[in-house]
């Protein structure tokens, strides 16, 4: 099992930046991927980003060229540096982790995106 505390979310113009991040309770050793999804009112949860222990990365067609997902192994951390944010992309994050089949995930930061 793995326990995750998301942060880095608020209230950001259009066109901002914000970076969460996701502080793993264990080392990322037998993690198989993490990744961030987000949930806006009314809405399902939907994939954001993913990276995969090899480092292979994939992200949603609405965030590509936005958001950039990282790892810091020695902090136990994943990262989601966002980018020219839009109203649309307002919503909670949630940080995912993938561990033998099982996922895992934190509590959920809100961002919100006003003109």
């Amino acid at each position: 099992q793995v326990r995750l505390v998301e942060s880095g979310g608020g209230l950001v113009q259009t066109g901002g930046s914000l970076r969460l991040s996701c502080v793993a309770s264990r080392s990322f050793f037998s993690i198989y991927a993490m990744g961030w999804y987000r949930q806006a009112p009314g809405k399902q949860r939907e994939l954001v980003a993913t990276i995969a222990s090899g480092g292979n990365v994939n992200y949603a067609d609405s965030v590509k060229g936005r958001f950039t997902i990282s790892t810091d192994n020695a902090k136990n951390t994943v990262y989601l540096q966002m980018n020219s944010l839009k109203d649309e992309d307002t919503a909670v994050y949630y940080c995912l982790a993938r561990i033998l089949g099982n996922d895992y995930w934190g509590q959920g930061t809100q961002v919100t995106v006003s003109s």
